[in-house]
């Protein structure tokens, strides 16, 4: 699933590439993705792209005050080019869920919004204002904006009663973070994912703290200005625990653990930040549910 870092740099690729282009054409071919009727989506046509930003995990792209907002959930993702096809789509065949035909200063642009595998929770609606979306009007403070400091976060946490891996993950605390770097983040801040949020001294609020701006930092220094074909491998390659159970740590050498659920996983490394201690593998619980 894409994160802050990946859909902040796909928002900054899309504006630099669409700001100033028409809207010609709009394509829901799997109709289950769109989530609003009113405005229709076909009224984006004819519009200018003004901008395209980033709420969460959530892609605001504006059309002369019309927003085309989509979020990519777990197996969504775009598709840029600059040498679109005019073959219409049929609906609900392929894994294209929704195409954009742009006519921009140097000839024609399209994106394709796709989404592989068989759960599909790919979202697209076509709103007046972004805080329309309720995913968006429920978001927590981005990690990023202003304001939010250190005694933002522990006051956060202080209000918690749930564990630390589940509040990092909820947008409705804080918005663009996910399964991912959530693992990268408490292994950096070396903290185990089952630590009680409110059970956090300073020290440890403030390495936290540290931590998610260092690891979420770090990757879109890595993402800027990459296309959204190279956004994945980029993401993968800099994962220290993430995706790397059995794999040696590259801090300290332990080996990388899992914790498996009903339908997610986390990765951690015992030596970093379980004092050496094996989780419980917790399939049947709830957590991150």
């Amino acid at each position: 699933m894409p994160e802050l870092p990946e859909v902040a740099a796909l928002a900054d690729f899309l504006d630099g590439h669409l700001r100033g282009a028409l809207v010609t054409k709009v394509q829901i071919v799997s109709f289950a993705v769109l989530k609003t009727a009113d405005p229709p989506f076909s009224a984006l046509e004819g519009r200018t792209v003004t901008g395209v930003r980033r709420f969460g995990k959530f892609v605001s792209l504006d059309a002369e005050g019309l927003f085309f907002v989509f979020h990519l959930a777990r197996a969504g993702w775009v598709r840029f080019t600059d040498a679109p096809t005019d073959t219409p789509l049929k609906p609900g065949k392929g894994y294209i869920a929704a195409r954009l035909s742009f006519a921009g200063g140097s000839g024609p642009l399209g994106v394709d919004l796709t989404e592989a595998g068989t759960k599909k929770s790919l979202a697209v609606y076509v709103v007046r204002d972004p805080s329309d979306v309720p995913g968006i009007a429920a978001l927590g403070p981005d990690p990023f904006s202003e304001g939010f400091d250190a005694d933002t976060l522990a006051g956060i946490l202080a209000a918690s009663p749930h564990q630390i891996k589940g509040v990092l993950r909820s947008q409705s605390v804080m918005a663009g973070i996910g399964n991912a770097y959530s693992d990268e983040i408490l292994h950096a801040a070396g903290m185990s994912p089952f630590a009680l949020a409110k059970s956090l001294d300073g020290e440890a609020v403030k390495r936290l703290y540290d931590a998610i701006h260092s690891v979420l930092g770090t990757a879109l220094r890595e993402a800027a200005g990459k296309p959204p074909a190279e956004l994945k491998d980029t993401k993968r390659s800099h994962m220290r625990v993430h995706g790397r159970a059995g794999e040696a740590c590259p801090v300290c050498g332990d080996t990388v653990r899992e914790v498996s659920f009903a339908d997610t996983a986390l990765q951690y490394c015992p030596g970093c930040q379980t004092q050496g201690k094996i989780l419980a593998d917790r399939r049947t619980s709830r957590f991150l549910k």
